[in-house]
């Protein structure tokens, strides 16, 4: 079985590698808008490497090149950043993903495998969970939330242009794990922010957090795992990913050693993230507070029931390791996708 991994020098790029590499009998290559260590594991897990950015003009029948022969595309090609430049990661998120979807069916691949997320949902209630056929507009206030809807929308479009071709879609909660703290942390912190600052957390006297902050969380492998599964069974549709318990401020603070937590008005929390933001001290938009107090809480009844998937990391132990990590400022290396 041939598997080709576009963005597969991140996060969950990474820990795709590591998955597939257990497997005997498949070939994977890498697709990535930087070239990363070959002699690095996991990357060095790889059969061939290809230098190709899929925002480019014409990447559309580049990625078609690559992608013969292969039994799955995996797409998790993505920026985060610059997000001060909304057409520049649009470039990426939007015209990206079509160019993967359009490279898919000039090659003939049977399935493709794209990375979505809790964040393509539209807003949605907290106290109860929701399954995979709740509304995916996307929080519109978030740059994120936005592509990931049109990127469904591209999905639908793609579905009832080619019925032979098998569309998995993966929507995960927050995906952590300690190896990509770095990459995590110069994402979302910047770099003016010291990575081993963020371990601090753990020594807080108190957490403050608004009551609507709510989230789901995965660790990277288990991810990484359900992808697997979903090849290897020819799985179509859309799968909710995320590990237990839901993430609100009790258990963030209980994850983190954080004696207890104080309520914070959710427009005072948006207002300093915004302010920090646009004064680029901080990299967070503010699109982000935006998704964690409106998107809903995911069932991840059918991943369990139709890939028989079970996450083997709870949801407070993903976000302890990263913490830690951040502490240690532990990393694989900058992943060569962050290097502008």
């Amino acid at each position: 079985m041939k598997v080709v991994i576009v963005g597969a020098s991140g996060n969950l790029g990474t820990a795709l590698l590591r998955r597939l590499g257990a497997e005997a009998g498949v070939e994977v290559v890498g697709v990535s808008r930087r070239v990363p260590d070959r002699s690095a594991g996991p990357y060095d897990l790889a059969a061939e490497w290809h230098r190709l950015d899929i925002g480019e003009s014409g990447a559309d029948a580049r990625l078609a090149a690559v992608f013969g022969g292969a039994d799955a595309v995996v797409h998790l090609g993505w920026a985060l950043q610059p997000n001060h430049d909304e057409g520049a990661m649009a470039r990426t998120n939007v015209a990206g993903t079509r160019a993967v979807l359009e490279a898919v069916a000039v090659a003939g691949v049977p399935q493709v495998v794209v990375a979505s997320s809790v964040g393509a949902y539209s807003f949605g209630p907290k106290s109860r969970r929701v399954d995979e056929r709740w509304p995916t507009g996307g929080i519109q206030t978030s740059h994120y939330g936005r592509h990931k809807a049109i990127n469904e929308r591209e999905m639908d479009a793609f579905e009832a242009a080619h019925p032979s071709v098998v569309v998995t879609r993966m929507r995960p909660g927050l995906v952590f794990q300690p190896d990509a703290a770095r990459e995590i942390a110069r994402l979302f912190a910047g770099p003016l922010v010291p990575v081993p600052l963020l371990g601090l957390l753990r020594h807080l006297p108190v957490l403050p957090l608004p009551t609507s902050l709510v989230s789901q969380a995965v660790h990277a492998d288990d991810v990484a795992d359900a992808f697997w599964r979903a090849i290897e069974r020819r799985a179509g549709g859309a799968f909710n990913l995320a590990a237990e318990p839901v993430l609100g401020p009790e258990q963030v603070a209980e994850a983190l050693g954080v004696p207890r937590t104080v309520p914070l008005r959710r427009q005072v929390l948006r207002a300093v993230v915004d302010v920090s933001w646009r004064l680029r001290v901080q990299a967070t938009d503010p699109g982000w507070i935006d998704i964690a107090t409106s998107v809903p809480l995911m069932s991840t009844d059918r991943a369990r029931s139709e890939l028989d998937w079970v996450p083997a990391v709870s949801s407070t132990e993903a976000l302890r390791a990263i913490v830690e990590a951040f502490a240690s400022n532990r990393g694989v290396g900058a992943s060569p996708s962050l290097h502008r």
